[in-house]
């Protein structure tokens, strides 16, 4: 665990970008940014070292997921990291994907860091039953049209009379019948 590589990753949907604190100290360098492909994740992994010298961390989210699966694919530890509970300083709001990325890897480098769960495909399967069945109507129920309690004669709508003082009417300025035109000669 002494000579473990930090690295930060900022993801996006078409983007990642990448910071690596060196386990010696010093100053966390960033790396640019890649393209959000395996094959782009592949290279930066053989590029950065063994995957067992490896720990990446990320903010967690939706585009981080698949990320993380591949992370974890080659053999790399690989962590989703709480966004609201990361350590920020009270000036410091300036946000853009390199300072992410740094600051990442920096506070993992601290062991400020508060990692979050991060479903595996079980579970997400899961997930999506659950949202699904939620999403579909009861069984046995049925529409209004096709219910034979709701059928014809249907009773009248209730029409209540408005409440409170009636609102004042304005007179329409486009008839000009009501606004005759003033000549303007002087009297």
């Amino acid at each position: 665990m002494k000579n473990v590589r930090l690295i930060g990753l900022d993801v996006h949907a078409q983007t990642i970008s990448v910071a690596v604190a060196e386990p010696s100290g010093g100053k966390v360098r960033s790396l640019g940014m890649i393209v959000n492909r395996m094959e782009s994740v592949r290279k930066l992994i053989r590029k950065l070292g063994s995957p067992g010298q490896l720990r990446a961390c990320y903010e967690a989210g939706p585009t981080g997921y698949a990320l993380y699966g591949q992370w974890v694919q080659r053999g790399v530890k690989c962590e989703g990291i709480a966004p609201t509970l990361m350590p920020m300083k009270p000036g410091d709001r300036v946000k853009t994907d390199r300072r992410d990325a740094e600051r990442l890897a920096r506070s993992d480098r601290a062991g400020d860091l508060t990692a979050v769960w991060v479903p595996d495909p079980a579970h997400e399967a899961l997930r999506d039953l659950v949202h699904a069945r939620g999403a579909s109507p009861p069984p046995g129920s049925r529409s209004r049209e096709s219910n034979p309690s709701h059928s014809w004669p249907r009773p009248a709508p209730h029409r209540h009379p408005p409440c409170g003082p009636l609102p004042v009417r304005r007179p329409r300025l486009d008839d000009p019948r009501r606004y005759p035109v003033r000549s303007r000669r002087p009297v």
